[in-house]
């Protein structure tokens, strides 16, 4: 299936976004949520959602369900490798620089780690122990082991009854389900790890963000899908939505944070939750981009977009390379984003996105020579 370069190029801003956000600089808050209350995390897990979706559908109506579920497996294995690849740095080579050099910004990402080595070692492994950083992978493969069942069921039900449960899940989610489920399974099983420990994404209501992208994904393949079109009576609210919390956002007194120490009410766009002002937020972005970005696109020279693209065909080994220059970043300069001159700075970032397009070009370079061994 020939890869749509432009979806490449939006993942690829999306782990420029999530690289600037995470490494400690003068860029990280004015960048962080750039657009409004919403986060490159969205646009990561929605575009790869997108991606399964319009891949695996394909797949299952080629090869059968079986092919696509066996399909789905082969990829969460090769993510769950790179989580325990990732894992494994950040519990020897990162806590070890942690430790030595007394830096609080390594010790208190692993405290559990450092407090239950073996608990928090096999736990990881199994996805139930997150560090901070390391939480969106997992989050990544159940999802995409669960989606081959829900694939199945909207190929041959539709999406209508899945996107009404996805609703209804995010629903509960607000209301306290995962603390519930965690509840169950201390009294239960006897689970150790504590709660703050299990990551910080409620998986529960990103649910939502995946299977959406997931549907539209599906309904993009095939050589009768229409291209998605909005009414002119949902782009106006959302331009005017969008608007209004760009200019909150980056204008307001309290930056990332729109309601400052107001906790209940920020939990109405709170990342973690997917708040249901944030889900309107994106959504707004969402309509957008669909009306507005393809005649941008076509605008820009693709030269210009080919570093995003190579990044964004490359997405996974990418991330855990950005998450390898973050953690080295924390582990000897610690989290304090005025801890470099501007010039600093500057080299750092250089260098960052440098290591991240070499990482990217080695990983295309091996996968088209493994093509072409394999066809020989």
């Amino acid at each position: 299936m020939k890869r749509q370069w432009e979806i490449d190029a939006l993942r690829g801003l999306m782990l420029v976004l999530m690289t600037l956000t995470h490494l400690p600089s003068r860029l990280t808050d004015p960048l962080g949520q750039p657009f409004g209350f919403v986060s490159a995390a969205e646009g990561f897990v929605l575009l790869a959602a997108y991606v399964s979706g319009l891949v695996y559908s394909r797949l299952a109506q080629r090869q059968g369900i079986a092919a696509m579920r066996w399909a789905f497996a082969r990829r969460a294995f090769k993510v769950w490798l790179a989580q325990a690849a990732t894992l494994l740095l950040l519990f020897t080579v990162i806590a070890g620089l942690g430790v030595r050099f007394e830096q609080p910004a390594v010790t208190d990402l692993v405290s559990y780690y450092l407090a239950q080595p073996r608990d928090a070692f096999l736990s990881g492994l199994l996805l139930v122990y997150e560090p901070p950083l390391l939480d969106i992978l997992p989050m990544y493969i159940f999802f995409m082991l669960v989606s081959p069942w829900v694939l199945g069921f909207a190929l041959r039900r539709g999406w209508g009854p899945v996107m009404l449960a996805s609703v209804l899940l995010w629903a509960l989610a607000q209301f306290g389900l995962s603390e519930w489920i965690y509840g169950v399974a201390v009294r239960e099983f006897g689970l150790s790890v504590p709660y703050d420990e299990m990551g910080s994404f409620n998986t529960f209501a990103w649910q939502f963000v995946w299977f959406a992208g997931l549907c539209i994904g599906m309904g993009r393949q095939g050589h009768g899908a229409r291209h998605l079109h909005f009414p002119w009576w949902i782009i106006v609210p959302a331009a005017m939505v969008a608007a209004y919390c760009f200019v909150w956002r980056h204008f307001g007194d309290d930056g990332q944070a729109p309601y400052g120490g107001d906790v209940a009410m920020n939990l109405l766009f709170d990342k973690w939750q997917l708040g249901p002002l944030r889900v309107i937020n994106f959504a707004a972005l969402g309509v957008l981009a669909v009306r507005f970005g393809p005649a941008l696109i076509e605008r820009l020279p693709r030269s210009w977009l080919y570093p995003l693209e190579v990044m964004g065909a490359a997405s996974l080994p990418v991330f855990c390379a950005h998450l390898v220059a973050v953690l080295l970043t924390l582990a000897f300069y610690g989290s304090n984003q005025l801890a470099r001159p501007a010039w600093g700075d500057a080299l750092l970032l250089a260098v960052v996105f440098a290591w991240l397009l070499a990482v990217a070009w080695s990983t295309l370079w091996w996968e088209r020579r493994g093509a072409a061994v394999r066809s020989s």
